[in-house]
């Protein structure tokens, strides 16, 4: 059975220190758990912190009809997902950025896209309002699940820009832009 076409690039970020040593087929299925969040979304999505390009290259490679944008600081980081892009022949769809997210959203990122997604990137109090501000209204925000599972009640009670949306998807929040 041939593997996923991203089994080489899962490999390669492992070996630099990027993710860890679950298999690359649990990998792909839970960054699997934010394509299914974005099924009617259409149009542009970032991958906030990106890191190792998860989940932002498994739903550029699950939904090529989408634009994405994979979004770390880390120079290292964003030169590896370069070479990626190019290697796979994303480039016309798939674009990698070198910035803080704080101030790419807050300048040429704010309210640019359909769905922002988020894995791993932060503490729920500063990533939801971030990503939020990232995409237009009725947009879409997908995060990972705290640990705890009890995080996100009083961040969002807190948000009022934003509503839950129940998608009864296992490991991802999903929240709507509302204003």
């Amino acid at each position: 059975m041939a593997g996923h076409p991203l089994d080489d690039v899962l490999d390669a970020a492992r070996r630099r220190g990027m993710i860890g040593d679950a298999p690359n087929p649990d990998v792909i299925d839970h960054a699997r758990r934010f394509v299914g969040a974005l099924t009617d979304i259409r149009g542009a999505v970032i991958d906030l912190g990106s890191g190792a390009g998860l989940p932002g290259l498994v739903i550029a490679a699950d939904r090529p009809d989408l634009e994405v944008t994979l979004l770390d600081r880390r120079r290292k980081r964003t030169d590896f997902l370069e070479q990626v892009v190019r290697r796979l022949g994303w480039s016309d769809r798939v674009s990698v950025l070198a910035d803080d997210a704080e101030h790419f959203v807050g300048s040429a990122g704010a309210g640019r896209f359909s769905a922002a997604v988020a894995r791993g990137f932060g503490p729920p109090e500063w990533v939801l309002p971030l990503a939020t501000s990232a995409v237009h209204i009725d947009g879409l925000v997908v995060i990972s699940d705290p640990p705890s599972g009890q995080r996100w009640t009083s961040i969002e009670v807190a948000n009022p820009t934003v509503r839950r949306r129940e998608l009864g998807i296992r490991g991802v929040s999903v929240f709507q832009r509302v204003e």
